[in-house]
């Protein structure tokens, strides 16, 4: 532990080393603000070997890019500690509770919690996931394009997810699992289809792997169908605790609840942004990436704009 840390003030303090909160400490620590990144370490995309679609980072491993991007904010100052924030509370600045080390004092917070991707609870997927049980195509498809898809259906709303996998391979199947029959429309029956989509009914028993390989998927009447890619639609768990603590307003999804932002990451709780999945399901590395930069960039000037009028009222 530093000096600085052991201090304990900042200008402004980070809760989560992802993408958007390490994208956010760049900003902050280029711009001349003392900051801290609390990192409990639990990156979403952990299972993941590789990252997609962030132009010039193609193809990163998740742990690299998150080990490289440690290293370029420690040349501008920016502290990181490897601990969980436990609580926060307002007494004009904010105290920063955290589990391991002593509590600390930010002007400004920004929450870059994430999320936890919860599995549906059919053996062999947990165990695979981010290997070839796998939920983004956009993440993942190039790598899986042509192979024979299996889509787990979670809810009706799986029909949209076997359609948008289509676009990478022609050999979809869905598999209804716990989902009837009668709850696809007869739009999603065209759909599926006109994409050549399969539908196969009945609950799925487990995924078959041989040689650490996923095979087939087996259904509850014992009969297997060759796969070797599984999408599934794991429960999101928004971890917003704090943000909820602090009072900030919430959006009810059917993704989870996330707090309601301006442009900039900005809560309805004055001195708090929100960045990354901590906003929404759907946020993506670049996208996380992007909202940390905005939100940092919107609490400099925030910062500034205190500071000078302090100095003309004073």
């Amino acid at each position: 532990m530093n000096k600085t840390y052991e201090n304990g003030t900042y200008d402004v303090v980070v809760v989560g080393g992802g993408a958007a909160g390490l994208s956010a400490a760049l900003v902050l620590g280029r711009a001349r603000n003392r900051a801290l990144v609390v990192d409990a370490g639990e990156p979403r995309n952990a299972p993941s070997s590789h990252m997609q679609g962030y132009l010039s980072r193609d193809g990163m491993s998740p742990a690299e890019f998150l080990t490289l991007g440690r290293e370029e904010i420690a040349r501008y100052g920016v502290e990181l500690v490897r601990d969980r924030v436990t609580d926060v509370t307002r007494d004009g600045d904010f105290t920063v509770v955290l589990d391991k080390g002593p509590a600390v004092r930010a002007r400004r917070l920004i929450v870059a919690t994430g999320l936890k991707d919860v599995m549906p609870d059919v053996p062999g997927v947990a165990e695979r996931f981010g290997r070839d049980v796998l939920h983004c195509p956009f993440c993942h498809g190039w790598e899986v394009r042509d192979e024979p898809f299996g889509v787990l259906a979670s809810s009706a709303m799986s029909v949209h997810q076997a359609l948008m996998v289509s676009q990478w391979s022609k050999d979809v199947t869905l598999f209804l699992h716990r989902v009837a029959e009668e709850e696809l429309t007869d739009q999603d029956l065209r759909r599926l289809a006109a994409a050549g989509v399969a539908v196969v009914p009945g609950e799925v028993a487990e995924l078959v792997a041989e040689d650490d390989r996923l095979t087939g998927v087996r259904l509850a009447d014992g009969s297997t169908h060759a796969r070797s890619v599984v999408f599934v639609a794991p429960r999101p768990m928004p971890r917003t605790g704090l943000l909820e603590r602090l009072g900030a307003e919430m959006n009810e999804t059917p993704f989870g609840a996330y707090p309601v932002v301006d442009p900039t990451g900005l809560t309805t709780v004055p001195g708090v942004w929100a960045a990354g999945n901590a906003i929404g399901f759907a946020e993506q590395v670049v996208h996380a990436a992007s909202g940390g930069y905005r939100a940092a960039a919107a609490i400099v000037g925030d910062l500034r704009m205190s500071d000078l009028d302090a100095a003309v009222d004073g």
